[in-house]
């Protein structure tokens, strides 16, 4: 399984930016995705994941109620609508597959990265 992290950007706080994930190399129809960020010096964290089975969503509270995980099986594609950014949202963000657990360690696939940085 390929993943590949995009939609990064520098954007002003407040703003929007839309991350995507787009998923190859296998011939399932769905992966639970999840998106992690790694600010400079500190830990990788959950930020998000959608689950293979029934698409529900689970957020970190840093992000709750400003950023929106969704999945288009048909682009094979999961999304991460970010709206109201604020600076500690700056980070390298990552998706990766195959779970909807809030930890690293339950994760097997990993994309790239794509770096989103939030000031004025």
């Amino acid at each position: 399984v390929q993943l590949q992290a995009s939609g990064g950007g520098s954007v002003q706080p407040g703003g929007s930016l839309r991350l995507s994930c787009g998923i190859s190399g296998t011939t399932r129809s769905t992966y639970g995705i999840a998106w992690f960020r790694q600010a400079p010096g500190k830990e990788r964290e959950w930020v998000s994941c959608i689950s293979s089975s029934d698409g529900s969503a689970n957020y970190a509270d840093s992000v709750q109620g400003r950023f929106t995980i969704s999945r288009d099986n048909a682009k094979s594609t999961v999304y991460l609508q970010m709206n109201g950014v604020e600076p500690g949202d700056t980070a390298v963000y990552y998706c990766a597959a195959d779970s909807c657990l809030p930890g690293a360690l339950f994760y097997d696939y990993w994309g790239q990265g794509t770096q989103v940085t939030v000031s004025s």
